[in-house]
């Protein structure tokens, strides 16, 4: 339904329009947080809306997520389903077949180390997960991108990164960019091709017309950001842009 949109805001909770935009409604009023970091609609049923709560632009004024919720009637009422701990999510993204495949971005607490950060699958509908990408409680999963048409093939951006009052502790060996092509249940990091110098936040996205291209968009330490490309579902990476 091209009418039908929902939008997350930094600290404002969830809105839905039905009209295309010329009328808003709140949606998201009675949660443990008004801090929105994802949201992602199934494809296979538009019924089934998910919430990651904690925007990952980690400001110095950040308001700190609550977990993921879920609502299987469109919007009307919501459902905690864990996560609690994980602070701010940066993605989540479901499986084009089934809805109770679902992979969850999780930066983590911004103003401390936290264990409970990574990737988190689960393929029961969010009754349980599973932490499967974890590097260290420095490093959190800023983004996730799915395969079209694929759910068991993934891409996930890893980034150190901490919060301070005074300033953002960004970059670090902690990130980088994994892959799985068993639906989030193993990882591999991959290397050839990209950035060997510390790295930041990190951006990915993969062409519906080539499921094989990549791309992704790194921090770089000398104040640039890097447009890279693979051709080959990341086993090797090139520069694309180094434009700011």
């Amino acid at each position: 339904n091209p009418q039908v949109y929902y939008v997350g805001a930094a600290g404002g909770g969830v809105f839905e329009t039905t009209d295309g935009g010329l009328n808003w409604k709140r949606i998201f009023n009675q949660e443990a947080t008004s801090s929105v970091g994802a949201i992602a609609v199934a494809p296979s049923n538009p019924n089934l809306v998910w919430v990651g709560t904690g925007e990952a632009n980690i400001r110095n004024d950040v308001i700190p997520g609550a977990g993921v919720y879920l609502s299987s009637d469109g919007g009307r009422t919501w459902r905690s389903m864990g996560l609690k701990k994980v602070g701010q999510i940066g993605r989540i993204v479901i499986d084009p077949h089934d809805p109770d495949h679902v992979v969850v971005a999780a930066l983590g607490q911004e103003w401390t180390p936290n264990p409970e950060r990574g990737v988190f699958v689960t393929t029961d509908g969010g009754k349980s997960w599973s932490k499967s990408l974890y590097v260290d409680d420095h490093a959190g999963a800023i983004d996730v991108a799915m395969q079209p048409g694929n759910g068991q093939v993934l891409f996930a951006a890893m980034w150190q990164a901490g919060r301070r009052p005074w300033t953002l502790h960004d970059g670090g060996p902690g990130s980088g960019i994994w892959r799985s092509t068993d639906g989030g249940a193993t990882w591999k990091r991959l290397r050839e091709g990209l950035p060997t110098r510390t790295v930041g936040r990190i951006g990915l996205a993969i062409a519906p017309s080539d499921p094989e291209r990549i791309y992704a968009v790194l921090e770089t330490s000398i104040g640039k950001g890097s447009l890279f490309a693979s051709d080959d579902l990341g086993d090797h990476w090139h520069e694309v842009s180094d434009n700011h």
